[in-house]
């Protein structure tokens, strides 16, 4: 393959970025995540801090990375600051103790608050693509994120063009970046299968500073085959959306999906298209999973548009053996796009997410463990939520072999309020949250949703609690979480 632009190698390229340059990252998950050219960014960190030097970068992404990128830079402690989501064990572990600044974003914004200049200059735009052209047209890979963004406000832009994709991915993207306020106007995709922007990035060539070729796959893992937790989760998910359409609350036609990332999202997306009462629909999500793709073949998912291709290898070669069938009926946006409050509201999207813990009332921690120690981020979530014609969330009853309720008295990190989500559904059943009161919600959550083990124990907090319109108590609230930090399991919770 070759460039048209100068073709560097790995090192050469690290050697162009200096100590506290700002660098917006291509890519949403590990797909489209750039590998070469910040494992030699990380090298040479580790060489300028073995030298006595300082080498720390600011970090933007479209959200979370590949080891070769968040953790390569972590474990080389070359990350002054990052934003907004990462899911990386190396670099969790430096923000947790505190060596890296790490500042929370829903997906939505960043794309604005990178135009803002509240971060300050971006000075380098590195990004992966599937090809690019001598006068500046930039075809990406597996995703967008906010590439679009990065390398049209970015100082200078390097590319690792991977061929491990195919240079014929052109009209997999639709690229499309709004004004911003005062000029701002309403964003014109009314359905899922909208194409409103271009296929490709055109960029100035003068700001490309190189090319690194590269043939690597994503460091996209696979998903772990559905057990009876996650498959009775999607059952139920699926059985609830299926008696919503019985009883006229959703039309017969349905409406657009959403889903997270992750082992549940994926069983539970698989649980939909099996279901009979379930007619064949579209998505609008951020991640489009393994799942997804036999229900593109199959015909029960009809289109599926996101920011990234997040699959495992064998996925993702089916997509490339037959481009032809896949191209008419999938489409990878902008984050700012795919994450629109105004489209999510527009559209009438039932949400599907995962949380950490879920209180009785249905306030959701989806980022912190016990209050403090950061798990991932926020990510879209929210701004799926708080839009959703029907926004649901899913998670196992209990965590840590049965030491852990998932369903707590109170959460220890509010990232979704009871006024936002409607649906809690875990392997034992769901609780319709709408129209109930703060009492009523609390017996529904531990009659449907809490684990037996642990159902005595949250009725007892109830009748403590009992007065109020909230039956809450500063005074056992998070006493469970004492429990559980004390002797290693929640059941040994004592009330006052």
């Amino acid at each position: 393959m070759k460039a048209p632009f100068p073709t560097l190698t790995p090192d050469e390229a690290a050697a162009l970025i200096h100590d506290k340059d700002t660098i917006g990252f291509g890519g949403f998950t590990a797909a489209g995540a750039c590998k070469v050219i910040p494992l030699a960014i990380a090298a040479r960190a580790t060489a300028e801090h073995a030298a006595g030097r300082p080498f720390k970068l600011g970090v933007i992404t479209g959200a979370s990375t590949g080891k070769s990128l968040d953790g390569a830079l972590a474990a080389a402690e070359a990350i002054e600051w990052r934003t907004p989501y990462q899911s990386d064990p190396i670099l969790r572990k430096s923000i947790n103790e505190g060596k890296t600044r790490f500042f929370d974003l829903h997906l939505s914004a960043v794309q604005p608050t990178v135009r803002s200049g509240v971060f300050g200059p971006v000075h380098w735009a590195i990004i992966e693509a599937s090809h690019v052209s001598p006068n500046g047209e930039i075809v990406l890979s597996t995703a967008v994120g906010a590439a679009n963004t990065f390398v049209r406000v970015a100082d200078k832009i390097l590319i690792e063009l991977n061929a491990h994709h195919p240079g014929d991915l052109m009209g997999f993207h639709d690229l499309y970046e709004p004004a911003d306020p005062p000029r701002r106007r309403e964003i014109p995709l009314y359905a899922p299968t909208d194409r409103i922007g271009s296929s490709f990035i055109k960029v100035n060539p003068n700001k490309i500073a190189g090319v690194v070729l590269t043939d690597l796959p994503d460091e996209t893992g696979g998903f772990d085959a559905p057990d009876a937790v996650t498959d009775r989760i999607g059952h139920h998910v699926a059985q609830f959306l299926a008696d919503e359409i019985k009883s006229g609350r959703l039309p017969a036609s349905f409406l657009p999906l959403q889903s997270g990332v992750g082992n549940i999202a994926n069983a539970v997306i698989g649980a939909l298209g099996a279901n009979p009462g379930i007619p064949p629909f579209t998505m609008y999500t951020e991640v489009i999973q393994d799942s997804v793709v036999d229900l593109l073949r199959s015909g029960k998912c009809e289109f599926a548009s996101g920011c990234s291709l997040t699959l495992s290898q064998p996925q993702l070669k089916k997509v490339y053996d037959e481009l032809e069938f896949y191209r008419p009926r999938m489409v990878l946006r902008p984050q700012e796009i795919s994450n629109s409050p105004e489209l999510i509201r527009r559209l009438g999207l039932i949400t599907i997410n995962t949380a950490i813990e879920i209180d009785l009332f249905g306030n959701v921690n989806s980022t912190h463990v016990m209050g403090r120690d950061l798990m991932n981020g926020i990510g879209g979530s929210g701004d799926f939520t708080r839009n959703a014609h029907i926004s649901i969330y899913t998670c196992p009853s209990m965590a840590k072999q049965g030491a852990i309720s998932t369903i707590v008295p109170l959460v220890t990190h509010l990232d979704h309020s009871e006024h936002s989500v409607q649906i809690v559904v875990t392997e034992h059943g769901i609780a319709d949250l709408r129209g109930k009161s703060p009492h009523d919600r609390a017996r529904l959550m531990i009659e449907n949703c809490v684990h037996p083990d642990y159902r005595e124990l949250l009725h007892a907090y109830l009748n403590i609690s009992a007065k109020g319109h909230v039956p809450q108590t500063l005074h056992n609230a998070f006493s469970m979480h004492l429990a559980y930090l004390e002797s290693g399991d929640m059941r040994k919770v004592k009330w006052f």
